[in-house]
């Protein structure tokens, strides 16, 4: 039995910086826990450039960002174990872990669930067609090739056009993997404008809107991907001997799911309010297990925003909470976090609510309203965009009434 006074379940950026956050608050007895062999979360097999911006204030590599949290945290004097497993909670609100060294039982004053989120695998995709090897997400990909040195083929297919799908063109060059074609269903590329046509030109990768995968072809290996277009129905064949599916996050939610935590059914991450507590008291969430999927470097600031939070509860776990306001996603958002307000509590992380959409519009005016009551409505400057986070200045809610009922943000 452990009994630390903070258990994160997660090492990567969030639960890292979580756990150094906490530290420099006062808090002593910080315990990591990560299932992987090595903390750091995605960035450490994620080789290219970009990590640690907004948080660390730097341009690193992916494996440099990841050692540089591991550092910092272990460095405040959190306990960061590796091959941790929680399976489940056990009576008492324990939390049940597996290690190489035996079974644990963790009993901690708060926990905070850092534990991320993943891309959808094919069979999640329903996509027809054979069974053959060299199909990956963009996660099994960068494992496969960083940190097992694993061969891929010559020729590959990636799916999808968010950010994290030029990471994976990326790491398909490094592996001496040509990308033939990038694809998307939407009708503009998911990624930032001037990313794409930077990529374009520098990787050299075409890419194909409003397409869809109708099929994979291959016995052994894929030899090819049948593709049609949505707006004329014409199909295509492409040869290629490599698939990677990207995008379509769902966050990593059993734990939260088995603790009965209220789950928000856009995202299907916990509820949270903008101190990031979950449903249950003593319980707090942080990064892209709330919003799948944002940045590694703002899922870092979710843990150095939650660490105030938790204090707050290790020094008065009576307090009374105020009443949340509910806020709600309209069409075309699919989500917004955190979803509830509480009167007297702090703005969100970065003070931005976060959405998702499954639109595009280049000009959106957001419209926020309580009830009947509009309470904002403001043309921003960034385009809404399928595949990115939407952000929402925390300004634009400011004036919630207490007792006005639910808030809901969409456009109009």
């Amino acid at each position: 039995m452990l009994t630390p006074d903070v258990v994160i379940v997660g090492g990567g950026p969030a639960g890292l910086t979580a756990a150094s956050a906490l530290a420099a608050l006062g808090v002593r007895d910080v315990l990591v826990l990560e299932r992987e062999v090595e903390a750091g979360g995605i960035p450490r097999h994620s080789h290219h450039t970009g990590y640690g911006l907004r948080d660390v204030r730097a341009v690193l590599t992916g494996p440099a960002y990841a050692r540089r949290l591991v550092r910092a945290a272990q460095s405040a004097g959190a306990d960061v174990r590796t091959g941790a497993m929680v399976t489940g909670w056990a009576s008492g609100g324990r939390l049940r872990v597996t290690t190489p060294d035996g079974l644990l039982d963790v009993a901690a004053g708060a926990v905070v669930l850092a534990t991320g989120a993943r891309e959808r695998p094919r069979s999640a995709r329903l996509i027809p067609g054979d069974r053959p090897a060299g199909i990956y997400t963009t996660g099994q990909l960068q494992n496969a090739i960083h940190l097992h040195q694993q061969h891929i083929g010559t020729r590959a297919v990636v799916v999808g056009a968010e950010l994290v799908s030029w990471s994976a063109v990326l790491t398909l060059r490094s592996a001496g993997c040509a990308t033939v074609l990038m694809t998307t269903e939407h009708e503009v590329a998911e990624s930032y404008a001037a990313m794409v046509g930077a990529a374009r030109l520098a990787l050299r990768v075409p890419v194909s809107t409003s397409t869809r995968v109708a099929r994979i072809i291959g016995r052994d290996r894929v030899e090819a991907v049948e593709l049609v277009d949505d707006r004329t129905g014409a199909r295509s064949l492409v040869e290629c001997d490599t698939v990677v599916l990207t995008g379509q996050w769902i966050p990593d939610h059993e734990l939260a799911r088995s603790s009965g935590l209220d789950l928000d059914p856009g995202s299907l991450g916990p509820v949270v309010d903008t101190a990031l507590r979950t449903s249950q008291p003593g319980v707090f969430a942080a990064g892209n297990l709330l919003h799948p999927v944002d940045t590694a470097d703002v899922a870092a600031l979710d843990g150095r925003h939650v660490a105030q939070a938790v204090v707050a509860w290790l020094a008065d776990p009576a307090a009374i909470l105020a009443p949340p306001v509910a806020i709600h996603a309209a069409d075309p958002f699919r989500w917004v976090a955190p979803g509830l307000l509480r009167p007297g509590d702090p703005a969100p992380p970065r003070e931005r609510l976060l959405l998702w959409a499954d639109t595009y519009q280049r000009f959106p005016r957001v419209v926020v309203r309580q009830q009947a009551r509009l309470l904002s409505r403001r043309t921003l400057p960034w385009p809404v965009s399928p595949g990115r986070v939407f952000r929402v200045p925390w300004s634009m809610v400011s004036q919630v009434d207490p007792l006005g009922g639910p808030i809901v943000v969409g456009l109009g």
